[in-house]
């Protein structure tokens, strides 16, 4: 359930009145945010920097090396191209964020324009509602894979392949576009200070000044509709794979068929276990600064934990890495 969090008075509220807004004859207009972020001690902005610079580096390495194992001609099948898929749209997913982030952990004032901040709300949530369609698209490909393995190739081809990476980025461009110019169309009079460190919908909503029921109802509808969809694809793909691998009679064909869906559904049950825990939970229990906390799991962390989780649980993967290393080493 998608949750609105009280109100909360300080200084940097108090003071945000008075910067990043312009007089017009109608009233005050916001020109720029404030992004609260983590934390105001500077001696752990710092701490946090490396760390999430750190994070950062290590979700462009590892999802760029998903990508480049491509060139591995054993691994051109329909499950490493939704792979490759997976692992740019995290590289982008990341960078939505991070960069952002990292340079308001250096600065006195955290920032970011009226303009900037609609461009990073509509790039994120282009990113993470199109992963939401791939793990589903995943899903789906692991239930032919395992279910109707002699007719997987036929089924899963490279055309019907493209077709659905095309389609879950064209879902999550509509969705992200009718979000964004719903809130690009409300008044922003101030205060201007975003209890977040990056522009997510919930908190812009909060300093609108403008009646934000029609927002809250789309994000209600569309966000609850895409989100119930995949997951509902998902649990039916694997409800169908479990049933099979239980009539496979061989223990060593069970357990091989089911390392061949392990990554993706351990991938699925942290984003949506992660997920579930930051909305859907009782209002008392609300805390804006778990909710940050979780935020940054699932915005930084889990994009660079997909990769891991897939290389370190495949042995195909594994070996196409050792592979390139070698040949980076020891070209001739």
């Amino acid at each position: 359930m998608w949750k609105i969090a009280p109100k909360r008075e300080s200084g940097i509220f108090s003071k945000s009145v008075m910067q990043g807004t312009v007089t017009e004859q109608n009233g005050t207009v916001v020109t720029e945010f404030i992004l609260l972020g983590l934390t105001d001690s500077a001696e752990l902005k710092v701490v946090l920097f490396l760390l999430f610079l750190v994070i950062y580096a290590i979700t462009l390495v590892g999802n760029l090396g998903m990508i480049l194992i491509q060139i591995t001609p054993k691994l051109h099948t329909p499950m490493y191209f939704f792979l490759s898929c997976l692992s740019f749209m995290d590289a982008c997913y990341s960078t939505a964020i991070a960069p952002k982030m990292l340079i308001n952990l250096l600065v006195v004032k955290d920032t970011i324009s009226f303009h900037a901040c609609m461009v990073q709300h509509l790039c994120f949530g282009v990113f993470v509602t199109t992963e939401g369609f791939l793990l589903s698209v995943m899903a789906y490909d692991r239930y032919v894979a395992i279910v109707n393995p002699l007719l997987y190739t036929a089924v899963m081809s490279k055309r019907k392949c493209v077709v659905l990476v095309i389609g879950s980025w064209v879902c999550g461009i509509i969705n992200s576009l009718i979000h964004t110019i719903s809130l690009g169309r409300l008044s922003f009079c101030g205060p201007n200070a975003v209890n977040n460190f990056f522009c997510d919908i919930p908190s812009l909503l909060k300093l609108s000044c403008s009646d934000t029921s029609m927002n809250e109802l789309l994000l209600l509808t569309f966000s609850g509709v895409i989100a119930m969809a995949t997951f509902l694809i998902v649990i039916i793909s694997y409800m169908f794979i479990v049933v099979a691998i239980l009539r496979i009679h061989s223990a060593v064909g069970r357990q091989k068929a089911f390392s061949t869906c392990a990554s993706h559904l351990t991938a699925v049950t942290i984003l949506y276990g992660t997920v579930s825990f930051n909305y859907i939970q009782p209002s008392s229990q609300y805390s804006v600064e778990q909710e940050k906390v979780v935020s940054v799991f699932y915005a930084l962390v889990i994009p660079m934990l997909n990769p891991l989780i897939y290389s370190l649980r495949n042995k195909e993967v594994k070996d196409a890495v050792k592979k390139a290393i070698e040949m980076k080493h020891f070209p001739c």
